[in-house]
């Protein structure tokens, strides 16, 4: 029987986000009147291809964790639209959003809060497949998921263990089973890698994108570390308070930064050659608060080509330079 709730074919993108925005409110007082808003996603345009991986860098707090949280739901957005695959994820009832939010997973940045502690494996990966009714039975639903955990080199042994008796790198390979069980088209990866130890992060890597071959797969890859974006991604996507100011291939934006702030966090990405030295080029100041971004364009206070009376008061939007290529900046 056909999944009524099962998103149809269309062409490319199978994710659109347009001009998606999360504003958080601040209240204060005695009645906890709203005074202002915390704008940590401020009209945000992204197109994810089918079996595609797009990277999103940025410094912390720049909004990355709470936008691919808004793509899912998982938060509701201010304003904007997801389609994913056709279909407006936004305007989906509480019924249909559940049923149809298998196809659109995430896994979470912390192995070590993201797992129910009192749940046994088999119970964390076959709950996703048990909602969903992707296997009947007790039996279908076990064998199911030691198929998972088999999928992510973890093995059948592990289904009745608690996670407190894993190791950080085997808890996110549960996290990644647990999202895989879904069978799931698109996955949001929020920094899947910033708990874990350097070698242990190179394994996770590795199985991302093996799965991503195997499956047919579509990342969000969010993350800090530059090199590994480059490795996974086929385009990045950089952020800065709540918006983006650069997009391009990951060879394109690599290879010719064009936004200053692209170039400074390229900038303290190390060399892997002996001897090679590159230019560190250092921000002044502090993110500026999301509650009163600077007006015109929100990285001038950092920026040290900002033209006065230009960079100061206008809003730069982003523009094509080249082919697949955006930035926001007046200078580029």
């Amino acid at each position: 029987m056909a999944d009524e709730n099962a998103p149809t074919a269309t062409p490319e993108p199978l994710v659109r986000v347009v001009g998606l925005k999360k504003h958080f409110p601040l209240r204060s007082g005695f009645f906890s009147r709203r005074t202002a808003f915390v704008r940590a996603v401020d009209g945000v345009s992204l197109d994810i291809g089918a079996s595609e991986t797009v990277g999103l860098v940025g410094e912390s707090g720049c909004g990355k964790s709470t936008f691919g949280r808004a793509i899912l739901r998982l938060i509701e957005p201010t304003a904007g639209t997801v389609h994913f695959d056709g279909r407006d994820v936004v305007a989906l009832g509480a019924r249909e959003l559940r049923r149809f939010r298998r196809h659109m997973q995430i896994i979470f940045q912390d192995p070590y809060s993201s797992l129910n502690p009192r749940m046994k494996v088999k119970d964390i990966v076959g709950e996703p497949v048990r909602i969903h009714g992707l296997a009947s039975g007790r039996r279908a639903v076990d064998d199911e998921v030691v198929a998972l955990l088999e999928k992510v080199g973890l093995g059948s042994s592990a289904m009745t263990r608690y996670p407190h008796e894993f190791s950080g790198g085997q808890r996110q390979r549960i996290g990644v089973a647990r999202a895989l069980a879904a069978r799931p088209r698109f996955i949001v990866a929020d920094e899947p890698l910033s708990a874990l130890d350097v070698s242990i992060q190179a394994q996770i890597v590795n199985l991302l994108k093996d799965l991503q071959e195997e499956l047919g797969l579509a990342y969000l890859f969010i993350a800090h570390d530059l090199k590994i974006v480059e490795y996974l991604s086929r385009r990045v996507a950089v952020m800065y308070l709540g918006k983006v100011v650069e997009l391009a291939s990951s060879q394109d934006l690599y290879k010719d930064p064009l936004h200053p702030y692209t170039r400074a966090l390229l900038s303290a990405v190390p060399v892997p050659s002996p001897g090679a030295k590159r230019a560190r080029i250092l921000l002044a100041g502090d993110v500026p608060s999301p509650i009163r971004p600077p007006p015109g364009c929100s990285f001038h206070p950092r920026c040290s080509i900002a033209e006065k009376g230009l960079c100061d008061k206008e809003a730069p939007a982003l523009r094509p330079i080249s082919t697949g290529h955006v930035v926001a900046c007046h200078k580029a």
